[in-house]
C-alpha cells in the first residue's frame, strides 16, 4: 500500500471508530497493521479527569495583573504584520495547557497580533479522527496538530521540524525562544522521531511521590526512599487509620489503561522490564512476580473500590481525604491544594518516587523502552505540513510554549508540568510554592527531579497500543477479580498473548 493510500485506509478506520461504526479492538489492530505508533490511543486520554485542569476564567486571570514583555510584544505585533486577519485552528485533546491558553491567555495573542486562533478541544480518539481526516486529504483545515508522544512515528512525515523553520527564517525567529531551554529529556522522549522534531514539547504529566504531611508527621513517618518504605509507610497508616484512612490509593480499573500504568511502575520499580532485547514480553520473569508480590502486599492498604477507579477515582479519593499517600500524576497536586473541593487542601506535599530496587538497562529492554518509576505520558504542538498559514502557527507555536506562556499557564493554576527549564526556576513560579493555594508550584521541584532521573517510558512498537489498552489491562483485571490463583499464571497468560500478537 503506497503512503498515500496508508494515509487513506486510516484516516477512514479512525473516522469509523470515531462515529461509533467500529469497535475498539478492531480500530486498535487495523491501526497497528498501519503503523500507528506505539500509544495511539493509550489513554484514550492520558489523564481523562484532566477536562478540569487548566480551567481559568478570564476574571480570573484579569485579577493576577498579566503584563507581557514588552519586547515579546513588539516582536509579535512587528513579525505578525503579513498575517493580521488569518485564522489558525487547532484540535486538542483537554490538557492544562491548551485548557488555560483557551480559557485565558488566547485573547492577548490575538489582540497583539490580529491572528484568529480556534482551539477545539476534544476527546482523544475526535482528536486522532481529525487528524488523520486532515493528513490524508492534504487540505490543512488545522495548521497546528496535538500529538500524544505515541504518534510521532505515523505522523513525523506531515509536520514541520520547528528547527528547520526557527533556524531558516530569521524573521518568524522568536527572541530568547531558545530550543535548548526545553528539558532534554522531553525532547528526547515526546517530540523527537527518527531524527526529525516533530514539534515543540507542549504538556508532560508524570508520576511523582505524594503524601499527607499531618499523617506522616503524627506517625512519625518520613517520605520512601526506598520500595521497602513506601510499602511500609502504607502498612503503618493502614494500621493506624484505617478505614476512615487508607495507606495508599490505586487506578486499578480492569481493561482500562490505568491499571497498565499502574503495573509499569512496580514493574520497573523491581528491576523488570515489559520486553527483552529478543521482542519478547518479561513481564513473567523473576523481576516481573517480585513486582506483582510486591503490588499484591501494597494492595491490601487500599480502598476496595480501587479496581473500579481509573486516574480519576483515584484523584478524587486523595481530594476527599481517606489516602495518605501515593504515586501517580503530578499534575493533581494543584487541584488538591485548593480550598474549594478538597478536604486536604494545604496538607499534601510532593517528592520523587522512591528509588528503584534496580533498574534494567535500555539496551537490556526491547522497543525503545525506558525502565524508571516515574511513568510518563507528553505531547507535542506541531506546525502542519498542509497549513495555509503555517508562518501565523509557527508564531502562535512558540508564543504558547514560549517561556512567558509557561510560566503563566503554571501559577494561575492550569495543573500543567512545564517543559522548560527555565520556567521551573522563574521567581514567579517560586513565589507560587504556598501552601494551600489553587496556583500552587509546591510540587514542581519534584516534577522537575523526576523527570531528569526517574522518568520511565512505555516502549514503541505499533501493536502496543492492543496490548496495553486489551491485554495487559484485561488480564490483570481478571488477576484482581481473582480469576487467577497466582501471579506467575496472569503473568505466563498476557507474555503468550501478546508473544503470539507480535507473531502474527
Amino acid at each position: 500500500m503506497n503512503p498515500v493510500d496508508r494515509k487513506l485506509w486510516l484516516a477512514s478506520l479512525t473516522d469509523r471508530f470515531a462515529r461509533g461504526q467500529m469497535d475498539r479492538r478492531s480500530f486498535l489492530r487495523s491501526a497497528a497493521k498501519l503503523g500507528l505508533g506505539a500509544g495511539a490511543l493509550g489513554a484514550y486520554s492520558h489523564l481523562s479527569a484532566r477536562s478540569g485542569l487548566g480551567l481559568i476564567s478570564p476574571a480570573r486571570a484579569q485579577e493576577q495583573n498579566i503584563e507581557w514583555p514588552e519586547d515579546m510584544t513588539n516582536w509579535l505585533k512587528e513579525a505578525a504584520k503579513p498575517f493580521a486577519g488569518q485564522t489558525i485552528r487547532l484540535a486538542t485533546e483537554s490538557t492544562p495547557p491548551s485548557n488555560a491558553i483557551n480559557s485565558a491567555l488566547k485573547g492577548y495573542f490575538t489582540e497583539t497580533t490580529g491572528i484568529n486562533v480556534e482551539i477545539e478541544t476534544l476527546p482523544l480518539e475526535q482528536v486522532l479522527q481529525k487528524l488523520t481526516l486532515d493528513v490524508a486529504s492534504g487540505l490543512g483545515t488545522y495548521d497546528l496538530y496535538y500529538l500524544d508522544q505515541s504518534w510521532m512515528a505515523a505522523f513525523s512525515g506531515d509536520v514541520v521540524d520547528p528547527r528547520e523553520k526557527y533556524e531558516s527564517n530569521a524573521d518568524l525567529a522568536m527572541p530568547n525562544y531558545n530550543i535548548d531551554d526545553f528539558l532534554p529529556a522531553l525532547v528526547d522522549g515526546i517530540s523527537m522521531y527518527d531524527g526529525v522534531m516533530v514539534g515543540v514539547p507542549y504538556d508532560i504529566p508524570i508520576f511523582i511521590q505524594m503524601y499527607r504531611r499531618d499523617l506522616y508527621e503524627e506517625l512519625g513517618l518520613k517520605p520512601a526512599t526506598t520500595m521497602a518504605e513506601y510499602l511500609s509507610n502504607a502498612q503503618t497508616i493502614m494500621k493506624a487509620k484505617a478505614p476512615e484512612i487508607y495507606g495508599t490509593t490505586g487506578q486499578m480499573k480492569s481493561g482500562h489503561y490505568s491499571l497498565e500504568c499502574d503495573w509499569t511502575c512496580w514493574l520497573w520499580a523491581h528491576g523488570g522490564s515489559i520486553f527483552g532485547p529478543d521482542g519478547k514480553f518479561t513481564g513473567n520473569d523473576e523481576a516481573g512476580i517480585e513486582a506483582m508480590n510486591y503490588w499484591i502486599e501494597l494492595k491490601k492498604n487500599m480502598p476496595d473500590a480501587v479496581t473500579s477507579w481509573t486516574w480519576d477515582g483515584q484523584g478524587q479519593s486523595v481530594a476527599q481525604g481517606i489516602a495518605g499517600q501515593l504515586i501517580s500524576w503530578g499534575e493533581f497536586f494543584p487541584s488538591w491544594d485548593s480550598p474549594n473541593g478538597s478536604n486536604v487542601a494545604g496538607l499534601m506535599e510532593a517528592t520523587v518516587p522512591p528509588k528503584a530496587n534496580s533498574l534494567r538497562a535500555v539496551d537490556e529492554t526491547g522497543y525503545g523502552e525506558i525502565p524508571g518509576v516515574g511513568h510518563q505520558g507528553g505531547s507535542s504542538l506541531a506546525v502542519s505540513r498542509y497549513s495555509k498559514s503555517p508562518d501565523a502557527a509557527w508564531l502562535f507555536a512558540q508564543w504558547a510554549t514560549a517561556p512567558e506562556t509557561q510560566v503563566w499557564i503554571t501559577v494561575l493554576g492550569g495543573g500543567t508540568g512545564p517543559t522548560r527549564s527555565s520556567v521551573y526556576d522563574d521567581p514567579r513560579v517560586k513565589a507560587n510554592a504556598k501552601v494551600g493555594i489553587p496556583g500552587t508550584t509546591r510540587h514542581l521541584d519534584a516534577v522537575r527531579e523526576t523527570i531528569a532521573n526517574h522518568m520511565g517510558s512505555e516502549p514503541d512498537l505499533p501493536e502496543w497500543t492492543e496490548i496495553s489498552n486489551d491485554i495487559i489491562p484485561v488480564e490483570l483485571g481478571r488477576f484482581w477479580a481473582g480469576e487467577y490463583d497466582d501471579p506467575k499464571t496472569v503473568m505466563d497468560t498476557i507474555k503468550q498473548s501478546v508473544d503470539n500478537l507480535l507473531a502474527s
